[in-house]
């Protein structure tokens, strides 16, 4: 009977130890399979555009008045100095304008010349009160009005002279023509251009870039800039100007370089092929299905591929019309998950059973 009491705390004791292990062994956790991607920079045979040599200073030349074009001597690729006469039209409309409003203003000046010996004699004879106040006042209104007949008179001549002179069109700058649109014959209205006049000293390459350019684009971004038929000719450039919105055909932005000290060669109208830098460090870009946004913030799940783990790590994107770029936080090279990330926790194990192709 004793006996019985004595083994029961130590069977008690054995039931607890063995539950006590029961409760600390655990199922190990399964390894879950996930897509993943490496992240690599984006195509370099995609940093290039095809373009031209354009001047970056041009004018659209026309006359200031309405006439019939009679001389044109220039025309395409023709060099122009500063105040050399381009073109004219019929000075005949413009000729009687001036001899009318000459005429105007002599006879403007007889009058004048009249109502100041009227008024002349007014004065005297009111001091012998042969006339009337009236009629000296009257005489003083006359002279005024034919004062102001003269200056309209000498106004309206100064303006058909003007008229006159701008039937001549000069060039404002030495130049190159770059394109002609009136011919002798045709009637050409105010401000119609008649010839584009291009300055050759500053030039520049033009090119349209696509969305897919590998990386944003920027004021400042550098570029080599070589001649299509002569490749081995470059120089360097950086971008000036990119338009504000893309073309809505072609959905290409149109990007001004600035060149640095071009050659002859490098002539107006040229092809030219604009290559990105190879300093330039290509853009990492990141799948929509990567990103998960927490707090206001983007984060990735990034594989560490010795121990088939994962982590959480904090990401700086920019949302382009290339898709999602990474500006901070990944290197080329990192492993991310790409699929299944809202099911994922710090430190779990995963198996990569193939790269995702998006």
């Amino acid at each position: 009977m004793t006996r019985r009491f004595i083994m029961l705390p130590a069977m008690l004791a054995l039931t607890m130890v063995l539950a006590g292990c029961k409760q600390e062994t655990r199922a190990p956790e399964p390894v879950r399979p996930v897509l993943s991607r490496v992240l690599q920079p984006a195509a370099a045979e995609g940093a290039l555009a095809v373009g031209s040599v354009e001047p970056r200073y041009k004018a659209d030349l026309g006359f200031r008045v309405q006439g019939r074009l009679i001389a044109r001597g220039v025309n395409v690729g023709d060099h122009v100095s500063e105040g050399q006469t381009i073109a004219s039209i019929d000075t005949a409309t413009f000729e009687q304008s001036v001899r009318s409003a000459r005429a105007e203003l002599q006879k403007g000046q007889a009058q004048l010349v009249n109502a100041r010996a009227t008024e002349q004699r007014q004065r005297t004879l009111i001091t012998s009160d042969a006339t009337t106040k009236a009629t000296l006042d009257n005489a003083e209104q006359m002279r005024a009005s034919a004062e102001a007949a003269v200056a309209r008179a000498e106004a309206n001549l100064t303006k058909a002279q003007e008229q006159l002179g701008y039937a001549q069109l000069q060039s404002d700058f030495d130049g190159i023509v770059t394109a002609v649109s009136a011919e002798v014959g045709q009637v050409v209205s105010p401000g119609q251009t008649v010839v584009t006049v291009a300055r050759p000293d500053i030039r520049e390459a033009v090119v349209d870039i696509g969305a897919d350019f590998p990386v944003p684009l920027k004021v400042g971004l550098p570029f080599t800039v070589s001649l299509q038929l002569l490749p081995a000719v470059q120089v360097k450039g950086r971008i000036r100007e990119i338009a504000p919105e893309a073309d809505s055909v072609t959905r290409t932005r149109r990007v001004r370089i600035s060149l640095s000290n071009p050659p002859p060669s490098f002539r107006l109208g040229s092809t030219v092929t604009a290559t990105l830098a190879s300093d330039q460090t290509t853009m990492l870009r990141l799948p929509a299905s990567a990103v998960l946004s927490k707090d206001g913030e983007t984060f990735v799940w990034v594989v560490d591929l010795p121990a088939s783990t994962v982590s959480l790590r904090k990401v700086a994107l920019f949302q382009s019309e290339r898709g999602i770029e990474v500006t901070g936080g990944l290197d080329a090279g990192a492993r991310v998950v790409t699929a299944g990330i809202h099911s994922l926790k710090p430190g779990q194990h995963v198996r990569i059973d193939q790269d995702s192709k998006s």
